[in-house]
């Protein structure tokens, strides 16, 4: 318990200090879901409710045996887009914090990719919100995903699956949110 407590003060005290947007983390190191909801709510006594959802590496796709996802970022730029649909999250709900961290580089099978964490006063906002930033980082973030299976590579493309979701929210794929 003292070692978790220790390593939520030095990562909350190290996002504070960081000169980039500490609501967006892109990365290739694996993180830490405790440490990272933890850090996000420290001091905040109003947070009623955290909601979390964690993306992990499929080993198929499409029918297909896969043992790798290779994603690729354009830096800064994906920052601020993801900052812009953190943003747009906060004008839609009464969401206290949020938090997107996504990796990038070659991940294995089972690997953890991405953590979209959400606090609010109540349950509802919190779900709302983190579902809206999950469809939108889905199709709107710049990342470029290749799978590797035993037949080769391919690079992945946008699902129309992932276009209803965030059609539910007023936002056409490939287009921005409505002002």
């Amino acid at each position: 318990r003292r070692q978790l407590e220790t390593a939520i003060a030095a990562l909350a005290a190290e996002r504070a200090t960081s000169k980039m947007d500490a609501r967006v983390i892109i990365q290739t190191e694996d993180f830490d879901l405790s440490a990272e909801v933890a850090a996000l709510r420290a001091g905040d006594g109003g947070v009623g409710a955290v909601v979390a959802f964690v993306g992990t590496v499929r080993d198929r796709s499409e029918g297909a045996e896969i043992s790798a996802l290779e994603l690729e970022h354009y830096p800064g730029m994906t920052e601020r887009a993801i900052g812009s649909m953190i943003d747009e999250a906060a004008r839609r709900f009464e969401i206290r914090a949020a938090r997107v961290i996504h990796r990038v580089g070659t991940l294995a099978a089972r690997d953890q990719i991405v953590l979209v964490a959400v606090c609010s006063a109540n349950r509802g906002e919190a779900f709302q919100a983190c579902e809206f930033l999950m469809d939108y980082l889905k199709t709107q973030a710049p990342f470029w995903k290749k799978e590797h299976g035993p037949n080769g590579a391919r690079w992945v493309d946008a699902r129309v699956s992932d276009d209803a979701a965030l059609a539910r929210w007023g936002i056409a794929a490939g287009g921005n949110a409505p002002s």
